[in-house]
């Protein structure tokens, strides 16, 4: 795939009010009026360049916005305070009671949760089926189903989604694709693969400093609009808004977002193919051995690599706390959920991130009590990284084979 869509994002230019190189912020939640029709017209949404209020919108937030849609290759974008924010307004923006969603069965665990436990309250049931296989998903749509839905890489089992094998199936069906891309910023673009909608959380790789709590749906205009009409817009009444000073700084972190993602991946590619050659279950897309390498190969921006994230399976719970406290302790990274962070984060999803999804379910999808994700971070002597990886998994007996430290 070309990578036009990084550049045109890298070209976006916001001055300051005093010519300023960054944006000024707009630190305020409500905004004047000439006169009181401007006012009128601005709640009809009929026109442009005004601020009403900064649940609606405000210039630092459509700064942001901006450049996320150039990112994605989107025609708009709309930010949020949360992920969960964005998704939740995508759902009940696209699904009215008595509605249907076919969801990837491995998605992220308040996802899920909001899926199957909290939308049943408005009668929008959910199947949860398999997304890497495009009959499955065939064979759940209904007349009732408004959404198919997905994570490019998933939470936690790095599953690769066929997006445009999924975006051909929705279009047959005139439903909405909303493809989540939180783990794949830059190195997957669904919104050129026919995604309708893009979701990200901003918490993590795009803003990449663990400090804020944020998120996107990019899409077209029109979507992008009725998410915050003032009547009828679930992203304006939910009232999920991004604060003006967190947008104007996750804009001034998403400017080395190239850079980072391209070491992100570089170091996990490395850890990946080490722990490999070791005989530790490892996952990781870039590898050949991963039942997604070629999907993921085939649809990806090559520039960028295939992720920051990988699983290892060290088989038990017990295994799995011992590591990572030991990592922890040995200045590693850090025994922390979430991901993207400029240090290694790592977390056992059973009991953490996906601890939503009930224990059946998850050995039914292959969840492992034994899994760890971990998000590799932007270690400059990854080879440093790896070696006392090896020594924390001898030191508990977790390696089988005797590897030779180079």
């Amino acid at each position: 795939m070309d990578n036009n869509m990084v550049k045109n994002f890298q070209d976006v230019q916001h001055f300051g009010e005093f010519g300023g190189v960054n944006p000024s912020i707009s630190d305020s939640s409500t905004y004047t009026f000439l006169n009181a029709k401007t006012m009128y017209d601005t709640f009809e949404g009929n026109t442009e360049g005004c601020y009403l209020y900064s649940r609606h919108s405000s210039p630092s937030n459509l700064h942001l916005a901006e450049a996320l849609a150039t990112l994605e290759g989107t025609e708009n974008a709309n930010v949020y305070a949360s992920g969960m924010g964005a998704i939740s307004s995508v759902i009940l923006q696209l699904c009215d009671a008595g509605d249907h969603i076919v969801s990837s069965r491995t998605i992220y665990g308040g996802t899920y949760a909001l899926m199957k436990n909290f939308l049943k309250k408005f009668n929008i049931n959910t199947s949860f089926v398999d997304t890497t296989c495009i009959d499955m998903v065939e064979n759940e749509i209904t007349t009732k189903t408004k959404m198919i839905y997905c994570e490019a890489v998933s939470n936690p089992l790095l599953e690769v989604s066929d997006i445009k094998a999924l975006a051909q199936l929705a279009k047959k069906y005139n439903i909405p694709l909303v493809v989540d891309n939180t783990f794949s910023p830059l190195s997957i673009s669904p919104a050129k693969l026919g995604a309708f909608a893009v979701i990200h959380s901003l918490t993590k790789f795009i803003n990449g400093t663990s400090d804020c709590v944020a998120g996107v749906v990019c899409g077209t205009t029109d979507f992008c609009a009725s998410l915050k009409d003032v009547n009828s817009g679930a992203g304006m009444l939910l009232g999920s808004t991004l604060d003006s000073l967190r947008a104007s700084s996750i804009l001034k972190n998403m400017r080395t977002l190239p850079i980072r993602i391209k070491k992100h991946s570089e170091n996990a590619l490395y850890i990946a193919q080490k722990l490999e050659a070791d005989g530790i279950k490892v996952s990781y897309p870039g590898l050949k051995s991963h039942s997604g390498f070629n999907t993921y190969s085939k649809q990806m921006n090559s520039n960028y690599g295939y992720g920051g994230l990988i699983t290892v399976n060290v088989e038990t719970l017990e295994n799995a706390n011992n590591l990572m406290e030991l990592m922890q302790a040995k200045k590693i990274g850090y025994l922390a959920v979430s991901l993207g962070f400029y240090k290694t984060l790592f977390s056992a999803p059973g009991t953490s991130t996906s601890s939503e999804i009930p224990v059946e379910e998850q050995i039914t999808m292959g969840l492992s009590e034994g899994l760890i994700r971990i998000s590799i971070g932007l270690d400059e002597n990854i080879k440093k990284t790896y070696d006392l990886i090896n020594t924390c998994m001898r030191e508990l007996k977790l390696l089988t084979q005797k590897t030779v430290m180079v």
